[in-house]
């Protein structure tokens, strides 16, 4: 390969990293990746049966932790 081709392929590679930083920039400064809703829509959509199920799981977690196996 010659030198001046080694040379476009590094400018090239340079000039799109720098538009994909920032293209990253303005998105992160116009709040693109902001989430204001994530969660009030996990609370919305959470009814009771989901929730004592998830209180169930963890008295069982503590249970198991408070039983020690003892081999015969």
């Amino acid at each position: 390969m010659d030198n001046w081709v080694v040379a476009m392929m590094l400018g090239a590679s340079l000039i799109l990293g720098g538009l994909a930083l920032l293209a990253f920039l303005w998105g992160l400064k116009n709040g693109q990746f902001d989430d204001e809703e994530k969660f009030l829509n996990a609370v919305k959509f959470d009814n009771e049966e989901d929730l004592n199920d998830a209180i169930n799981q963890e008295r069982k977690k503590e249970e198991l932790k408070k039983k020690v196996y003892k081999p015969e």
